[in-house]
């Protein structure tokens, strides 16, 4: 969720997004990833699980009611406090990704919540992901698609704000940071192509064992229209065997 390249993006950021995303998130997370995030722990018998990136707590929050004893790790202190705030029995630590302070194989699912886009080093920090999961683990990830990031900033739309077409995808192969301000939010997010993941992911002798692009759960409304005429996020499952 948070592991930007330039902290001080996030230590600023920190109270507008806990104030967009309250105790439970928004469109992105409640409508689109979380049934398949969810689908995807349940019932399979995690004992331990690491959120690299685990900002406010939420998605430990969530594997905790799973019966999955969590560790969250993220850099912004501020967001830190408020997930121990609302769950005083959770472990949080504050690290980053690309330096995890675990030993090898620890953790039986490792999740990558909406963090990939904001980590600069991604090669280190994959690296250090599958360092600390289990043989037979799984490595959990939900990121924006490469689609979207390379068509930022979004939607053109007509004066009454109604979508028209989706900003051109453009230098889809290059890498880079853009920044994005909503909401009194200002952070970079990286855009890499789709072919870089899987180099990386594949690098480390991983699997791939699950792959979606998943659409909204709600079937009406111009959100759930958007996220049908675009692939906007995706989720992917890695075994380490």
């Amino acid at each position: 969720m948070t592991e930007g390249g330039d902290q001080s993006d996030w230590d600023q950021s920190a109270a507008a997004w806990i104030a967009v995303l309250g105790e439970h998130g928004d469109y992105t997370r409640t409508h689109i990833l979380d049934p398949v995030m969810c689908q995807r722990i349940a019932g399979r018998g995690f004992a331990s699980a690491l959120d690299v990136g685990c900002g406010e707590g939420r998605f430990c929050r969530m594997m905790r009611e799973h019966g999955i004893s969590t560790v969250g790790i993220d850099p912004t202190r501020a967001l830190l406090e408020i997930a121990r705030h609302l769950d005083s029995g959770g472990d949080y630590r504050c690290a980053r990704a690309e330096e995890l302070p675990f030993p090898d194989e620890q953790f039986d699912l490792v999740i990558s919540y909406l963090s990939l886009i904001d980590i600069v080093d991604a090669e280190t920090a994959i690296a250090e992901m599958a360092r600390v999961l289990k043989r037979g683990g799984t490595f959990l990830i939900a990121n924006v698609t490469s689609f979207a990031s390379a068509a930022a900033p979004g939607w053109v739309r007509d004066d009454t704000g109604k979508a028209i077409h989706c900003h051109p995808v453009d230098h889809y192969l290059e890498e880079r940071a853009e920044w994005f301000d909503w909401n009194g939010i200002r952070v970079r997010n990286w855009h890499r192509p789709l072919s870089t993941y899987m180099r990386l992911l594949l690098t480390q002798g991983l699997r791939l064992s699950f792959f979606d692009e998943p659409a909204a759960i709600d079937k009406d409304g111009e959100r759930a229209t958007e996220v049908r005429r675009r692939p906007w996020a995706m989720v992917m499952e890695w075994r380490k065997d």
